[in-house]
């Protein structure tokens, strides 16, 4: 149903006649129309491409709010968020008629004249994530114990590690690998896109490795304890993110920077968690909000005129330059409106959604549920029932 709202138009011709809009698409629900039947296998992979985008802004949620929101809540939610919020903001910037789309063909139609480049979406899918977990997290409340008050009235933050780190690291090289066909596969083609392509993967393994390495060493000096094997996990993801929107447009040289100022970003986002009280999990409010939004920021600073006018966009000149390069501001000016408008409307919606289901006593779990663990009563199996875990 999403896949309609994103790039569903009229036509094919992309120049807002015939009912197109650029705020949202509004044809083709469930593939049905002329378009599909007649060029249905393009239609068709672009479907399955934007369908695994569209999981992973729902999935950056469920970390959040592990270990105490009611399943039917997050059932309802992830219809919410695929179903529609997220499908308006594709609309905004990967499509064609977007008016923040640097494919958009009529110039009056790209804000700054510009638009947002965001390759595979540092602020499209993380930076949308991000805002939600942020509203969830806030209306959810933190898990039992989580923070405290101490005998002096101080504030204790109690420590909850990951149960299992060998596990932890396993999803990380996942993800990491999986990242390859994000960004790599945004070029939306191998033939003849081959360089992009290329070029698109070594920008992401820099970003990553840059970006693990400084936020394991901001670790490191702040604490004085040894090396964190969770830290360098969360800064591979941060400068995954960070990197996600100009990994195509960036020398090799610009992603050992974006990774890690990522790592600064990740770790400032992480505190700011902890100090105003914000109970995430997993840190994904601090790896997809706080990097997602360095990660369009950083497209204005560091991209290349030469690497802009390589990939499909109709920007060019002193449009398609980051300051480094002398650029004229557009492009960062573009990415910051996009921020704002995107904040705004992720968390208006998600304020609304989340504030009715605590309202109605629906968003988080019993006490009890959560101390013996949810999917002892929800869930078909225990996670550690082969050890004897939870009995």
């Amino acid at each position: 149903m999403g896949y309609a709202w994103a790039f569903g138009k009229e036509n094919n011709s992309g120049d807002g006649s015939d009912g197109n809009n650029n705020f949202l698409g509004h044809r083709g629900f469930f593939l049905a129309g002329k378009e599909y039947t007649d060029n249905g296998g393009s239609q068709y992979a672009m479907w399955f491409f934007q369908w695994a985008f569209a999981a992973t802004a729902t999935s950056i949620v469920s970390g959040a709010l592990a270990e105490r929101c009611g399943m039917t809540a997050y059932f309802l939610y992830a219809f919410i968020l695929s179903g529609f919020v997220y499908p308006v903001i594709v609309h905004w910037v990967w499509s064609d008629e977007g008016w923040l789309s640097t494919r958009n063909e009529n110039p009056d139609q790209r804000y700054f004249d510009t638009g947002v480049i965001d390759f595979a979406g540092s602020g499209v899918v993380h930076l949308t994530g991000g805002v939600a977990a942020l509203v969830g997290a806030i209306f959810l409340g933190p898990r039992t114990g989580r923070f405290y008050c101490n005998s002096e009235g101080a504030t204790v933050i109690k420590d909850m590690p990951p149960n299992n780190p060998s596990l932890q690291v396993l999803g990380t090289f996942i993800l990491w690998l999986a990242w390859y066909a994000f960004n790599g596969g945004s070029t939306w083609a191998v033939s003849g896109a081959s360089t992009t392509l290329a070029r698109t993967c070594v920008t992401t393994t820099i970003a990553a490795s840059s970006c693990a390495l400084t936020a394991v060493l901001i670790k490191f000096f702040a604490t004085g304890s040894e090396y964190d094997l969770t830290y360098a996990m969360k800064g591979v993801l941060a400068g995954l993110v960070s990197i996600t929107a100009g990994c195509s447009v960036v020398e090799p040289w610009a992603a050992l920077l974006i990774g890690m100022i990522g790592a600064v970003v990740y770790h400032v986002g992480s505190k700011l968690m902890l100090y105003f009280q914000i109970d995430d999990v997993v840190d994904a409010i601090a790896v997809h909000g706080f990097c997602g939004v360095w990660g369009v920021l950083s497209v204005g600073v560091f991209a290349s005129k030469q690497l802009v006018e390589q990939i499909n966009v109709n920007i060019s000149g002193e449009f398609a330059k980051g300051w480094v390069y002398g650029g004229n501001g557009n492009l960062f000016g573009a990415g910051v409106v996009f921020i704002i408008v995107n904040i705004l409307w992720t968390g208006g919606l998600m304020t609304v959604y989340f504030g009715l289901m605590r309202y109605f006593e629906i968003l988080r779990i019993s006490q009890k549920e959560e101390e013996s663990g949810s999917e002892e009563k929800k869930d078909t199996e225990m996670a550690f029932s082969w050890f004897g875990f939870g009995k």
